[in-house]
């Protein structure tokens, strides 16, 4: 894997591309922890401080959607750009009026939230232009998991860090240059420019008439919601436990454990339906959650934390099949939308929850929240698990052109959260290929099914069949 790895970094345009959306979303993945650490710096209470995230958290879960519709339609370079440096001045009027006037920080977390660039999916639509073969499309999604786990680990780590050396306010400043720059990197790049989407197909309720799409939402509402208690309930912890530095070990260690957990996830295939895995996944990530209550020492607590998050990926990986086996014919791209905007929903609700748990109860009950967050979710899928066994059905496959496309299952592709779009190369309204832009193209097919990243990777999925 290491080696296909290196194989794929070494393609045109890769490691550009993949490193500058890394960088360009630590904002979005740092927020939590950055927008806490300042608010309690300006004297705002946890519950305050949880407010501020939540209300972050809701306007990047409604933002999104609407801006990777405005990128469908109008292209990367026009929107990202100038989205990261909406998003990133937001957060510059955050930290110039701290908490007072306190509305004019709920306006300022509702813009940086709100206009955060749909950078994931974006950087998801150019792969296959990129990278032309089938499975090294597979190969670059896989490495987008597990580059997002580092990033995730390191992010808080960057943080504290920036707080201990400078202070809170700059942490937040600086993060959000590196996202805006991390922005820019990508959108002036050949394939950026010269990407287009092709069109979708619309319905007035398009993916959510499917129960079974419905029933994993509302599950990955409460998984969404254990993490943004964790986040919460980490700060709590570390104020009693030697300052700042003390969170960003913890979550850097869940970021981490879910790392360990995607990589040995995504190395080897797995037999049976994947409804079926994904009750196993979240059942062992709910039992994860519930040491984090006993808040012992800095060093076990550490390690509870790293253990904690060793089945979100998995979990996280196993639900995008789910996802694909579930949504109705031409609602992908929609249906892994919802599943990214409940996440955050829930994320937000957990940081807003936790807040007021450890302001009234301390610690231990901050940490109870995503347990009990955790036993929810397993207890969605459970009660309705019927609407999981039956997918939807599906469409017979159309046979593939490709000759290097991949006929068995390799799990290690199954980490996604979004689908993209196809690339102007292959759109008959559209100009020819940029020779620059697109050095390697995947052999003809029908355009529905350019971009479908899923053709063969589980019995039940569709092929050619693109939002």
């Amino acid at each position: 894997m290491a080696a296909g790895y290196g194989d794929l970094l070494r393609t045109r345009h890769a490691a550009r591309l993949l490193t500058g959306t890394l960088v360009g979303r630590l904002p979005n993945a740092t927020a939590a922890i950055a927008v806490l650490l300042f608010a309690r710096a300006e004297g705002g209470s946890y519950a305050l401080a949880g407010a501020l995230s939540a209300v972050y958290g809701a306007a990047n879960a409604i933002g999104q959607p609407l801006l990777g519709r405005a990128v469908d339609r109008f292209g990367q370079p026009r929107v990202m750009l100038p989205a990261a440096v909406v998003s990133a001045l937001g957060m510059a009027l955050f930290v110039a009026v701290g908490l007072d006037p306190l509305p004019v920080a709920y306006a300022a977390m509702l813009i940086a939230g709100g206009f955060t660039p749909p950078l994931e999916g974006g950087l998801r639509a150019l792969w296959p232009s990129v990278l032309g073969r089938e499975d090294r499309i597979h190969a670059a999604y896989a490495l987008d998991a597990v580059a997002q786990e580092v990033m995730f680990a390191v992010g808080p780590l960057l943080v504290t860090l920036v707080v201990a050396v400078w202070s809170e306010g700059a942490a937040l400043l600086v993060i959000n240059a590196l996202g805006v720059a991390g922005a820019l990197s990508v959108v002036v790049s050949p394939p950026s420019r010269a990407w287009r989407s092709a069109p979708r197909e619309a319905h007035w309720l398009g993916a959510l008439r499917s129960p079974g799409l419905l029933v994993l939402l509302g599950s990955f509402f409460f998984v969404g919601l254990a993490l943004g208690a964790i986040a919460v309930a980490s700060v709590a912890y570390a104020d009693e436990h030697g300052g700042g530095m003390v969170a960003s070990y913890l979550l850097s260690a869940l970021g981490a454990g879910a790392l360990v957990g995607g990589v040995v996830y995504g190395a080897r295939p797995w037999a049976g339906a994947p409804e079926r895995r994904l009750l196993v996944l979240v059942a062992a990530l709910a039992l994860g959650y519930l040491p984090l209550m006993l808040v012992p020492g800095v060093v076990p607590m550490t390690v509870l934390a790293g253990v904690a998050g060793v089945f979100l990926a998995p979990a996280l990986a196993c639900a995008f099949v789910v996802v694909d086996r579930h949504a109705p014919r031409g609602t992908v791209t929609e249906a892994f939308s919802w599943l990214v905007t409940t996440f955050v929903v829930g994320n937000a609700v957990g940081t807003a929850a936790a807040g007021p748990a450890v302001e009234f109860g301390g610690v231990g009950p901050g940490f109870a929240v995503p347990g009990i967050a955790g036993a929810a979710g397993l207890a969605v899928l459970l009660a309705a698990r019927r609407f999981l066994a039956k997918p939807a059905a599906k469409p017979a496959a159309k046979p593939a052109t490709e000759p290097d496309t991949e006929p068995a299952t390799k799990p290690g592709t199954e980490p996604d959260t979004g689908r993209g779009t196809e690339p102007v190369a292959e759109s008959p309204a559209e100009p020819g290929p940029d020779p620059v832009s697109d050095p390697v193209l995947p052999a003809p097919c029908s355009p529905a099914a350019e971009n479908d990243r899923n053709r063969a990777a589980e019995p039940g999925f569709r092929a050619g069949h693109q939002a």
